[in-house]
């Protein structure tokens, strides 16, 4: 049976769904308006066991998943749902091992979901043009135990990518149309590119410039609506509110045109 040990990132979860994320450090405490928990009380107990604060309001002690971590990021600016950042990684083929490059940081949760992904073997090379932008994602990579797994660099991508030769690259700007040619010159051939944008005028200024442009094919755009539902036995039904529109995805490969493969091989 596992046991949670002294450095384990935690997941306390009440009754009411509330959910608090800790990391088990001897000596400290994790106070509530429902009373204390000790960390040394709770080092060592079976994860999945109920615990009890000093008031007796009963908590369950959990491994909190990639998801759950990705929710309660610390952020400044709005970060890419869960729904969509797992259908990317998908869409992307990111895999362990896997090199991925990606401008835009932000606060970190899609850097922190593809560092999870790529595994101890890959590597992330994440740009953003804001510093603080840069140093609120370093503290929640280094908060997940993934800074050794992603290179933040912080530079204007209008000035390039460094060589990286990634199967996969990811724009979370603005005006991704932009930097079609820097990205293509990041990519390996067949590399997947994605974007995120949230209008539907972005959207198309983006697969308009993507159909135009010679070194990408196959341009596919999506969005994902999730809905929950209650699960009170008796009565279940679809909940009242759903996450709908977050943003529309848009995917590509990198292709080598017909004339340079003719040039290259004269």
């Amino acid at each position: 049976m596992r046991k949670a040990k002294a450095g384990d990132m935690v997941l306390l979860l009440g009754q009411d769904r509330k959910s608090f994320i800790r990391t088990l450090r001897p000596g400290e405490e994790f106070q509530t308006h429902r009373g204390i928990l000790h960390h040394d009380s709770l080092i060592g107990q079976p994860l999945g066991a109920q615990v009890n604060t000093h008031l007796g309001y009963p908590f369950f002690l959990l491994t909190p998943t990639t998801e759950e971590l990705v929710r309660g990021i610390r952020r400044k600016s709005q970060i890419v749902f869960p729904k969509d950042a797992g259908y990317i990684v998908l869409r992307l083929g990111v895999q362990p091992g896997s090199v991925v490059v990606e401008a835009g940081t932000g606060s970190g949760a899609l850097t922190s979901v593809f560092a999870f992904q790529v595994g101890e073997s890959g590597h992330v090379y994440s740009y953003d043009v804001r510093e603080d932008m840069q140093s609120m994602a370093r503290s929640n990579l280094r908060r997940f135990g993934l800074e050794d797994r992603v290179t933040l660099i912080e530079r204007d991508i209008a000035e390039g990518f460094d060589p990286h030769e990634s199967g996969c690259l990811f724009l979370d700007l603005v005006k991704p149309w932009d930097y079609l040619d820097q990205a293509r010159a990041a990519l390996a051939g067949g590399g997947m590119l994605g974007s995120l944008v949230p209008t539907a005028n972005q959207l198309v200024r983006l697969i308009t410039a993507l159909e135009d442009h010679p070194d990408f094919a196959f341009v596919e755009a999506e969005e994902l609506s999730l809905r929950r539902w209650k699960t009170i036995p008796g009565r279940v039904r679809p909940s009242d509110r759903m996450v709908a529109h977050t943003g529309f995805l848009i995917f590509a490969r990198a292709v080598i045109p017909l004339a340079e493969e003719t040039n290259d091989s004269a």
